[in-house]
């Protein structure tokens, strides 16, 4: 509902448009601070991924150190004798 006094609609729309130019560029810098903290995170995270793959790759390729070699030809397991039908 527009005022009778010309100069005050004129003030208006200035403020108006000061608010919501305002609006626009705080908008857009708390979305340049959002998105470098989710960029932060996660490249924090996918060093850290890439760092426990990188660890797991060399332990799976090195011999065990400090540990009781596994060998690859022996097959363990436990038995046990069961007696059955006995003949005589």
């Amino acid at each position: 509902m527009p005022a009778g006094n010309p100069i005050a609609n004129v003030v208006v729309v200035i403020v108006g448009a000061l608010v919501i130019a305002a609006s626009v560029v705080l908008g857009f810098f708390a979305f340049i601070v959002l998105a470098s903290i989710v960029l932060v995170l996660g490249a924090i995270i996918g060093l850290r991924v890439w760092w426990l793959n990188r660890k797991l790759v060399r332990a799976a390729r090195s011999p065990a150190t400090g540990r009781a070699t596994m060998r690859t030809d022996v097959i363990e397991g436990e038995y046990h004798v069961v007696k059955g039908d006995e003949k005589p």
